[in-house]
């Protein structure tokens, strides 16, 4: 137990110093601070091996990650079900039921001949694809999230995890898990390439075309969603451009669209005319707008102080932020200088660093994992509630401004689900292992009695009129075309029927076999081994000898090799506690 060194901030005059940091400086903790920011924390070993490597040597294995072997990451297994004849997916119900009252068929379902509700095929066609993508999108999060855990390349999948806060579009509307695959792909390629080019692919990126409604976006009546959003929050900030500005950008990208997963270019919806865009003009599309922008010397500067309020503290002075911007802009907007210019730096190992950064929920999660020592991500708890109890819904953020993150990831409530996480990850609950429940709501009364063999007729009839509503009893009389709250049931079911179930396997790991391994032999040296390899700031001795007496009274002794058969419940408990802690929260 002896040696062990934690929490070694540099100096506070180090702040703001964009001088590298000498070897002479550098040890296990820095090395161990610098995975924490620039990928998920890591085990020892991992640690080590950084510090062995020198801080050059360190930060170029990070950056420069293309030629390390990744063997353990896999594609994702589609559950298959998208269907070519869903396209083009309606945007509404009512959309999906009228096409098949004019045409006949929608989405690949004919209407019914003859008989009840002759529409409730399209309808039960359009619930089933809602329902199928957002399931088959808590699948995608779920792997997405393995990857971030398993691979060797942590700062492209924190890059990529940037990205998608960054250039914020969520399943809920964009409804085509595909999409969002596509862009997940998008952000590991380009997680620290080039960030000009990014945001063109990002701009003809089919989910971010239908995100902002590229395809209202046409001559004559152009549509300023994007063209407003890709300044104020891509690219520039609010105040550096005028609604001017929105207006003749928004022109330019005009006919922009996508044929499922396709970009494509109408022409004859494109406004060829000339404009006026940051103060230049000429015949300009969204290529063109897009370059004039990264010409702003305010792009470099707002880009680059949201990488570093991601990677490393909220806390940036203008002075450091136009360093940085300049750094971003005299590399043609290429990240790797950049990247490699703040994790080398003296300000990235200042005492205004450290503890400086509060893990997002996702991010959380897989630092978890890695203090733990898990190589696959569990099933149980579930990936996508846990994280949502958290504040965050991967793939999902909740606007196209992403997540605040933060000081907004940490309420009494938000830190509370963050010891609730972790109990059910060292702790499973037994009823995390039961299967999905497809219906939810007034939906089980349906599905029961389906289930019990009733006919659709019997399934929605109401069976006391004294408590029928109007609506209700007026539904009696008429002749539906279709009833959506049978779709909505009949849309799970076929969905369950062809997913591929998320694995309901708990976290695999061995506290006992960890702590004794690193020598510790009483419960103090327990306590203090788990602190260290788990918790980036110092711990208060209050809480800390709490942890102890915690620890021992649990073992009913305070020597470890006479409790090593039976003391693994009590360090889950113990590590419980500490993960807990607000220390725990912040690298």
């Amino acid at each position: 137990m002896t040696g062990r060194v934690g929490w070694s901030p540099g100096p506070a005059h180090w702040k703001d110093d964009l001088t590298p940091i000498a070897a002479a400086d550098w040890s296990y903790d820095r090395a161990a601070h610098l995975l924490a920011h620039a990928g998920f924390g890591g085990a020892p070993a991992e640690i080590e091996a950084l510090a062995g490597a020198g801080p050059d040597g360190a930060v170029r294995a990070l950056v420069h990650y293309e030629r390390i072997p990744n063997p353990k990451l896999q594609p994702f297994v589609e559950s298959g079900l998208w269907d070519p004849s869903l396209n083009p997916f309606p945007e509404s119900r009512p959309e999906a039921t009228d096409r098949a009252l004019a045409t006949g068929a929608s989405m690949g379902v004919e209407r019914k001949p003859a008989g009840k509700r002759p529409l409730q095929p399209v309808s039960d066609r359009f619930f089933y694809w809602l329902r199928a993508t957002m399931l088959e999108t808590r699948r995608l999060g779920y792997w997405w999230a393995g990857r971030m855990l398993q691979t060797t390349h942590p700062l492209e999948e924190k890059m990529a995890l940037l990205w998608h806060g960054h250039f914020a579009t969520h399943e809920n509307k964009v409804r085509d898990y595909r999409k969002m695959l596509q862009q997940i792909a998008l952000f590991e390629k380009a997680a620290t390439g080039n960030i000009r080019d990014l945001a063109i692919r990002v701009a003809q990126n089919p989910a971010m075309l239908y995100f902002l409604d590229a395809q209202y976006n046409v001559k004559g009546a152009a549509n300023e969603n994007f063209a407003r959003e890709v300044m104020e929050l891509f690219t520039m900030g609010v105040g550096n451009y005028s609604e001017k500005d929105v207006r003749e950008g928004a022109r330019a990208f005009t006919g922009w669209y996508f044929d499922d997963l396709s970009f494509k270019i109408d022409a004859a919806k494109h406004d060829d005319g000339p404009k006026t865009f940051l103060g230049r003009s000429g015949n300009f599309d969204g290529v063109d707008a897009l370059k004039i922008i990264f010409e702003q010397p305010v792009t470099a500067e707002y880009l680059a102080g949201k990488i570093y309020r991601f990677l490393v503290r909220d806390d940036l002075s203008q002075e450091l932020k136009k360093k940085l911007g300049a750094i971003l802009r005299d590399s043609g907007y290429e990240l790797k200088p950049l990247l490699t210019a703040i994790f080398s730096s003296k300000d990235f190992y200042s005492q205004a660093s450290y503890g400086a950064h509060i893990r997002g929920p996702v991010e959380h999660t897989v630092a978890m994992m890695k203090h733990l020592g898990v190589d696959t991500m569990p099933g149980v708890p579930d990936f996508n509630q846990a994280t949502i109890a958290m504040g965050q819904h991967l793939l999902n953020p909740p606007s196209v401004a992403g997540w605040a993150g933060g000081t907004a990831w940490i309420t009494p409530g938000l830190l509370i689900a963050r010891g609730n996480v972790a109990r059910d990850v060292l702790i499973p609950d037994i009823t995390g292992f039961r299967d999905w429940n497809f219906s939810a709501g007034s939906d089980d009364v349906l599905g029961r009695r389906l289930r019990d063999g009733y006919d659709i007729g019997a399934a929605t009839a109401v069976n006391d009129p004294a408590n029928m509503t109007a609506f209700d009893r007026a539904a009696l009389e008429r002749d539906e075309k279709f009833n959506t709250r049978i779709s909505g049931y009949i849309g799970w079911e076929q969905a369950a029927r062809k997913l591929i179930p998320t694995p309901r396997h708990a976290a695999q790991f061995d506290l006992t076999k960890m702590v004794l391994e690193s020598g510790a032999a009483s419960a103090g040296e327990a306590v203090d081994y788990l602190l260290w390899r788990m918790v980036r700031v110092p711990t208060a001795t209050a809480t800390r000898e709490g942890f102890v007496a915690f620890l021992t009274n649990e073992l009913g002794t305070d020597t470890l090799e006479r409790a090593k058969s039976y003391m693994e419940d009590a360090l889950r408990m113990v590590v419980h506690l500490i993960m807990s802690t607000p220390e725990y929260q912040i690298v």
